[in-house]
């Protein structure tokens, strides 16, 4: 079961110092995961430029040019955010007995391992 999930607010754990141009110490929402490749997508991360290619819509305005845009990060790279500390913390796996539409079942709930709150 993954540890980091699309939506979760992580922070950037390694990588260069900010007073170096780098990204650590950085917390961004999770925009998206690349589970082959063991990476994720951090909203406000690791941007790069990208030149594409100039071109014309349908309606003769133009395309393309430089744009800014975040590109993936290694997953071991971030940590979750614990939601009440506000910190990067470990995130564990428990199972909690639900109740459903009357029916009970066992589900795997993740929660932050200092605080012990769930995300």
């Amino acid at each position: 079961m993954a540890k980091i999930k699309k939506g979760d607010l992580v922070q950037v754990i390694s990588g260069a110092k900010p007073e170096r141009g780098g990204d650590r110490g950085k917390q961004g929402k999770v925009l998206e995961v690349l589970a082959e490749q063991n990476r994720v997508i951090v909203e406000g991360v690791n941007y790069v430029t990208k030149h594409n290619r100039v071109g014309q819509s349908q309606r003769g305005t133009k395309t393309g040019g430089i744009e800014t845009m975040e590109a993936p990060i290694h997953i071991s790279n971030v940590a979750v955010v614990d939601p009440s500390t506000k910190k990067p913390t470990k995130v564990g796996h428990r199972v909690q007995e639900r109740v459903k539409d009357g029916v009970k079942r066992n589900v795997r709930v993740r929660y932050a391992k200092k605080s012990g709150k769930d995300l």
